[in-house]
């Protein structure tokens, strides 16, 4: 007979570490399940500016998840690494079906996230990975001395092209419209950097290339005009990466759980409208994604678990 956790945890990024030491805390049986690395979005970030209590003198999305990892293992959070495949999640017992085994639990905490939003062009497809990125701190070392596009205007989006002109000789910023999203302090920045270049009113439509990306074709959105950049001949290639926002890694609670654009709803203490079944950090509904947020919402929803199995 599989053992019956007190809580699983789905997802191993801010809101899953957090649930899982706020439920090994309270002497709860807990599994985290993790289908990749730990940390989700914020394994691929940087630079850290904006979380309480970090290191002032520079913290990295990898160093603050490494001490996070450690922090649920202290207080005897199980891990375990499955792909979920199928979930039952009505009744006194939550079943989860992955590709190595099945999982039972009284509480179940969604904790998935979201992943970045394709650029939407012709032959993007084909492209991934052989020159398009969606993670700069991945992929920045491939285009050393480069030249590199970012599509997006957002925080993300500019905070990633000032990442990259660290390593490319050359970063144009293309945003479908004629002024930034982000934050003005970092607008300001970005607009000091002389390797930062823009390109507004522009969408790409198409990418091309051999084996490697080194032709595309931007719109401009206001007079319909098509431009192709190609590669620089002694290059051969540059970089396109993607920062337009995120899509909730929701599709396995298709049907069940109460959404919105494809994010879970819940109520100020996460719960869902199944009861047992909670939801932390970017997969549900919420103003601000953000590493603060989701591991308050992780904390808050252990809290409830903990309160829901004491009263059942």
């Amino acid at each position: 007979m599989s053992k019956i956790y007190d809580v699983i945890i789905l997802g191993a990024g801010p809101a899953g570490l957090t649930a899982g030491l706020y439920a090994g805390r309270s002497r709860l049986s807990t599994l985290i399940i993790e289908k990749g690395q730990d940390g989700g979005q914020i394994a691929i970030t940087d630079e850290i500016e904006n979380y309480p209590g970090q290191m002032v003198e520079g913290e990295s999305g990898p160093s603050l998840i490494s001490r996070m990892t450690e922090q649920a293992k202290k207080f005897g959070a199980e891990r375990c690494s499955d792909v979920i495949k199928s979930v039952e999640l009505e009744g006194d017992v939550k079943k989860l079906v992955g590709a190595k085994g099945e999982y039972l639990g009284k509480c179940v905490i969604i904790a998935t996230g979201a992943f970045p939003k394709p650029i939407g062009c012709e032959n993007e497809g084909k492209f991934t990975g052989k020159g398009i990125s969606f993670c700069a701190t991945c992929d920045a070392s491939f285009f050393e001395d480069f030249e590199v596009y970012v599509v997006g205007g957002g925080d993300s989006a500019v905070e990633e092209a000032m990442y990259l002109t660290k390593f490319a000789r050359k970063v144009t910023i293309i945003h479908r419209r004629n002024e930034l999203r982000a934050a003005k302090s970092i607008q300001e920045k970005a607009f000091k950097n002389p390797k930062l270049h823009f390109m507004w009113d522009s969408v790409v439509v198409r990418v091309d290339g051999d084996e490697l990306l080194s032709s595309m074709t931007v719109k401009n959105v206001k007079t319909g005009e098509l431009t192709t950049i190609e590669a620089d001949e002694d290059d051969g290639l540059f970089g396109l990466f993607g920062f337009i926002g995120y899509n909730p890694n929701s599709s396995l609670f298709e049907g069940m759980l109460d959404m919105e654009n494809g994010y879970i709803k819940t109520d100020d203490n996460m719960h869902t409208n199944i009861p047992g079944v909670f939801a932390a950090g970017d997969i549900r509904v919420k103003s601000l994604r953000q590493v603060v947020t989701a591991a308050a919402d992780g904390a808050i929803a252990a809290m409830q678990a903990e309160h829901y199995i004491s009263n059942h």
